[in-house]
């Protein structure tokens, strides 16, 4: 665990988490992350703002051992385990506390860990919690990620604590970031994963931390930012309707059909000034594809035929746009099959929530032939004239 004061009477105590990488049995963490809670202390008052993941519990009850404080309230921002998972103990640390959340945080952390239905102080949005020269004020702040989420702002300090919202995950030893580019990329990989689904949320989320105007905005997991603009403008880049001239193909061949079709695709699209990456879906870390999608215009799916449907590696990219809803503009598939093929049917229902434009499909049996190529010519002069459309 990690003490680091950022002002008189308020402290980070950081849980560095080197070695994780992978998060929710589902998220890759190249970097690490941090679980962060926060400590306020008033003249009259204290307050633990989150805890931290279960794996470190006896790492933040040492440090709350050792800065030698009385903790009056425990405040719940999101009741995710890796941030409530260690009330419990803090409770039993200090059994006069009470734990400040909102209504719907207090029946998750009653199901999730079992929490005695008494133990709580229930607040509202804009209510505000005196501890002593200190005033905590709640900003309920809906789906950033989940329906219970909230934030805290410390008034007389201007620092905003914002749980997940603004996070990135990564693990370092710095309280605030020192490496802008590596904490720019850890963040937007972040939202990618954890917050694209929920953009037009984020997008209302955003303007109430801006109209808060912190002075320092504390998440849950990386590094506490001094300059606020940095990641505001960040989010408000990747929550915005613009796309780039970004086109991303996400593959998989099993006998080089489809691979030829790849590569054609890429070279015509190059010749027409197009941005393009290629990703192969056996090798390529789902992460790296998610975090590009923020900004790409168009994907195009390339898969071989399996037993009628896409290779399985494929089903789960296309389940994973799906899931993500990026706010990418069209979407292509190509491919090849020996003796029949569905894909096309399957791809566009998985994607059907999107309600996307789907470009012509181009679907081959077996070896591409010359004629082949020239469609696959085709389709990227097709994507060029929608680009220009952006």
């Amino acid at each position: 665990m990690s003490i680091k004061k950022i002002s008189d009477g308020v402290w980070s105590l950081r849980s560095i988490d080197w070695d994780r990488r992978i998060f929710d049995e589902l998220i890759s963490l190249p970097y690490g992350t941090t679980y962060n809670a926060y400590l306020v202390k008033g003249n009259d008052k204290c307050a633990l703002i989150d805890s931290t993941d279960p794996t470190k519990t006896y790492e933040l009850i040492n440090d709350l051992k050792r800065l030698k404080v009385k903790v009056d309230y425990v405040i719940s921002n999101h009741a995710e385990q890796d941030h409530s998972g260690s009330i419990g103990d803090v409770l039993n640390l200090y059994p006069d506390a009470m734990v400040v959340t909102n209504s719907k945080c207090k029946d998750f952390l009653i199901d999730l860990l079992h929490i005695d239905s008494t133990k709580f102080l229930v607040v509202k949005e804009g209510d505000r919690l005196e501890l002593g020269s200190k005033t905590l004020q709640f900003k309920i702040t809906p789906w950033v990620h989940w329906p219970e989420t909230m934030i805290t702002f410390l008034e007389e300090e201007k620092i905003l604590f914002t749980c997940d919202f603004l996070g990135s995950h990564i693990a370092t030893s710095e309280l605030y970031v020192a490496d802008r580019p590596l904490v720019y990329l850890a963040a937007k990989r972040y939202y990618s994963e954890v917050m694209m689904p929920f953009r037009n949320n984020i997008k209302k989320n955003i303007e109430i931390v801006k109209d808060i105007a912190p002075k320092i905005i504390a998440p849950s997991h990386g590094p506490v930012y001094q300059d606020p603009k940095f990641i505001i403008s960040a989010h408000e880049e990747w929550i915005s309707d613009s796309v780039k001239n970004l086109v991303l193909i996400p593959y998989v061949s099993m006998h080089g059909s489809t691979k030829i079709l790849v590569d054609r695709l890429t070279q015509s699209l190059i010749d027409l000034d197009i941005e393009v990456m290629q990703f192969n879906l056996i090798k390529t870390d789902v992460g790296e594809i998610a975090t590009h999608m923020v900004d790409a215009a168009t994907i195009v799916l390339a898969t071989p035929t399996v037993l009628l449907g896409p290779h399985p590696a494929a089903v789960y990219a296309t389940y994973l746009v799906a899931a993500l809803k990026p706010k990418t503009k069209y979407f292509g598939l190509i491919g090849s099959f020996g003796w029949g093929s569905k894909v096309v049917d399957m791809v566009s229902n998985t994607l059907s929530p999107l309600k996307p434009h789907i470009i012509n499909p181009v679907l081959i049996k077996g070896m591409p032939k010359e004629e082949d190529l020239k469609l696959i010519d085709a389709l990227a002069i097709q994507i060029s004239e929608l680009h220009k459309n952006l």
